[in-house]
């Protein structure tokens, strides 16, 4: 079994590292995996690079139209109209099976899907999928529906450019031979209920990670490599962007941590972030902050997972949550809000705290709840790292591919058999009464 996966990236970003933690997980079972790329950053042989000139001018040219919307907001919105090099490449490259990923800023034209001719698995790193081109639907649920009206692109027209986005989807892919996975029941949730795939099979099936590289280093040794203060509770947050993507909820952690500030504990913590570098003006958070940058390292990451004494994940949406399931791995329990693909990660005061969504003042007494007790802080942190050692594993993951992609496969070849092909002529020659 031969699989390609299609993503934009290998490594930048959440999405990227997803979709290649998969693609190892599989060579790792012995399948034969590789994946297509635009932005190629690791330097395996098995991720093949597309550098035609129009990958180069995909991202140029996409989200042109979007200038149309002055006003919009500045989420990531795809339209994913301009020309790609995809289709030749996937045919000469030949695989059984076509794993898509996140395949937008131009990776993709949505017309393409059309003409690949072959089983399709679309990982569902987010919403893009199935809405008129927002990535994260906030509180819009026009998606099961025929989008138009958009809230992220300020519009009131019903014939905008999200219900062009979907009409276009819906055209295109009304007869692929798809399949979809959803890395969390919340995403599947939102998959079944959206227009484009509600009649579409769905499977959950959670990201997985490697628990060799995440896993519980000695908390001393890691704040001294990172240059983290000994005698402090370590707050950690992070995420791509963390300060400055909404989406990310620093703006409901902020307000949480200033409540523990003023309750006497300023003294008792101090927070790192990672994902984003000092900012010039940096907002005043009540006690010491410590910026660690941006981490691509697999190693840099359980490092900092495991110099702190818990993670704070206060997203309002993710498909998943793997930043969650990374510290877990590592030992260090997690506070998030009961709230999409988290709720999936975090078993309540079992190997971290789920905050009442949006509940500022319950997200901080997560916070407290996870640091006042040692005794209570161990057991989070042994049942943290059980859980990811049980269920978030690569092999896992990978194994539980393989099985979609073998039953894909069983019913394509079922579907060519000459006995197949019998029934489908006998029930199309006999007559009806």
């Amino acid at each position: 079994m031969k699989v390609l996966h299609l993503s934009t990236s290998d490594l930048e970003g959440g999405a990227a590292r997803a979709a290649y933690r998969l693609h190892e997980g599989l060579q790792e079972i012995n399948l034969s995996s590789q994946m297509l790329v635009r932005a190629k950053s690791s330097c395996d042989h098995t991720v093949i690079a597309e550098k035609s000139l129009k990958s180069k001018l995909g991202p140029i040219l996409s989200n042109l139209p979007l200038r149309s919307y002055p006003k919009r907001d500045r989420t990531l919105f795809s339209l994913q109209w301009s020309w790609d090099a995809i289709a030749p490449r996937v045919a000469q490259l030949n695989p059984d099976v076509l794993n898509l990923h996140w395949v937008s800023n131009g990776y993709l034209q949505i017309e393409t899907l059309a003409k690949l001719n072959k089983p399709l698995v679309w990982t569902l790193q987010d919403m893009w999928a199935f809405t008129g081109g927002c990535h994260y639907s906030q509180d819009c649920d026009r998606y099961t529906d025929s989008c138009g009206k958009c809230p992220q692109l300020h519009s009131n027209k019903n014939r905008d450019l999200s219900r062009q986005v979907w009409r276009r989807k819906t055209r295109a892919w009304k007869n692929l031979n798809l399949t979809i996975v959803a890395p969390s029941s919340w995403m599947a949730k939102c998959a079944h209920s959206s227009s484009l795939f509600r009649s579409r099979p769905i499977e959950v099936i959670p990201f997985g990670l490697d628990t060799e590289k995440y896993k519980p280093v000695n908390p001393s040794i890691a704040r001294d490599l990172l240059n983290l203060p000994q005698d402090k509770q370590l707050v950690l947050f992070g995420a791509l962007a963390a300060t400055s993507d909404r989406r990310k909820g620093f703006d409901l952690l902020l307000p949480a941590l200033q409540k523990l500030g003023e309750s006497g504990w300023q003294d008792r913590f101090e927070i790192a972030v990672f994902g984003a570098s000092q900012p010039e003006n940096p907002v005043e958070l009540g006690m010491r902050t410590h910026y660690l940058g941006h981490f691509q390292d697999d190693l840099m990451l359980a490092l900092a997972y495991s110099a702190a004494d818990v993670m704070i994940v206060p997203s309002i949406q993710e498909s998943f949550g793997q930043t969650a399931s990374e510290a877990m791995a590592c030992g260090t329990p997690v506070v998030a809000f009961d709230a999409t693909g988290l709720s999936d990660i975090v078993d309540h005061q079992q190997n971290g705290y789920l905050a009442k969504p949006f509940e500022v003042e319950d997200l901080a007494r997560g916070i407290t709840r996870v640091l006042e007790d040692s005794s209570r802080h161990q057991k989070l942190s042994t049942l943290a790292r059980e859980k990811a050692e049980r269920e978030f594993t690569l092999e896992r993951q990978a194994r539980r591919y393989q099985s979609v992609y073998a039953d894909i496969l069983e019913r394509c070849n079922a579907r060519d058999s000459p006995t197949w092909l019998q029934g489908r002529s006998n029930l199309v020659e006999t007559p009806t009464r």
